[in-house]
């Protein structure tokens, strides 16, 4: 393997949609920026490929049984351009990254202001099934003092996508999903009937939820279309352009289709980068500098706004109910490619 040896801050500027780069060592431009992307990936995919650490998550009996060796990476540029390595094309259920989405659909359909008001864009600090977190925030805050990427808030977020029916609400939700991958997406029936006879908690938070006005009307709908939400099935190179799409200002660079407005982009960012990595999120922010999202399937999607959507699958978790590998191999690459927008280097 050949690594292309050239300053984080040209790469940088490289990976920005229109940027232009210079020619290394005889190599073009695009030449340049491909081997570079290519050999941070490959790089990161080796040094952790025999990682033993973490496991499945096992409250959800069909997640146990996911194969835990799979690992893939996949980068997409604002310019289109896609880079892998491992194993992309073994699926599996994207979970709390679907939070993400589902998020960004309502405030396409209402604007920032009716997430801020009924649910809230703050961080609760606690963990992202926890019941507690209700109660702080309605008894002690008195208010909308949570967010759209734990539980109780991406719960009341599903309960607030349009829809006349069931079936017109879920069709909308996956349709936009599908637009942000660039293809149809499907859900995994296994892992959905596996869920759904699991999710007595957020049953439980999807009632308490509506018993303190956050859900308008029908919570356990609301409960089932959010547990068949976690249950759509994609690979890491989907992922990757569902973020990809996130850091183009809601343009799939790929399909070229305008799947949200530009405008409503850095409401759903912020959030990511907030609260993204349940109860550490903070120490993930501290470390890359990127939104962010994981879900308990085994993925984790970056932005880097401008330059370029990562996600990684490898499903085993720590603790925190986070990919080991995928936070370690994104903030590798992240460092490698300069792509903090914290970091910025004097001349």
């Amino acid at each position: 393997m050949t690594t292309i040896s050239m300053p984080r801050a040209v790469l940088t500027l490289a990976l920005a949609a229109g940027a232009t780069l210079a020619p290394a060592a005889g190599l073009s431009a695009q030449g340049s920026q491909d081997q570079a992307i290519t050999a941070a990936l490959n790089d990161a995919y080796t040094k952790f490929r025999t990682l033993q650490e973490g496991k499945n998550a096992d409250y959800i009996p069909a997640l146990a049984k996911v194969d835990s060796k799979i690992y893939g990476i996949a980068l997409v540029t604002a310019a289109g351009k896609v880079y892998t390595a491992g194993d992309v094309k073994s699926e599996v259920s994207i979970q709390s990254i679907s939070k993400v989405f589902t998020l960004a659909k309502v405030i396409e359909e209402q604007g920032p202001e009716a997430i801020e008001k009924t649910i809230g864009v703050d961080a609760t600090g606690m963990r992202f099934n926890s019941i507690v977190s209700v109660e702080f925030s309605q008894k002690a805050l008195g208010g909308p003092e949570m967010n759209s990427l734990v539980n109780p808030g991406a719960i009341a977020t599903t309960s607030m996508v349009k829809g006349g029916t069931r079936d017109e609400i879920w069709k909308s939700l996956l349709g936009f999903y599908s637009d942000f991958a660039g293809r149809p997406l499907s859900v995994n029936e296994e892992v959905f009937e596996s869920e759904a006879a699991t999710n007595q908690r957020n049953k439980a938070i999807g009632a308490l939820m509506y018993a303190y006005g956050y859900i308008k009307e029908n919570p356990d709908q609301a409960t089932d279309i959010y547990t068949e939400q976690c249950s759509v099935s994609a690979n890491a190179k989907d992922l990757a352009m569902m973020a990809a799409t996130l850091a183009t200002g809601g343009k799939n660079p790929v399909t070229g289709k305008q799947v949200m407005a530009a405008k409503n982009v850095p409401y759903v960012l912020s959030v990511m980068a907030t609260a993204g990595l349940y109860d550490d999120s903070g120490k993930w922010l501290y470390h890359t500098g990127l939104p962010a999202k994981s879900g308990v399937g085994g993925g984790i999607i970056a932005v880097a706004p401008g330059k370029f959507g990562i996600a990684v699958i490898s499903p085993p978790l720590d603790d925190a109910g986070n990919s080991v590998r995928a936070q370690k191999a994104i903030r590798m690459i992240v460092e490698r490619l300069g792509a903090n927008p914290y970091q910025v280097r004097p001349n």
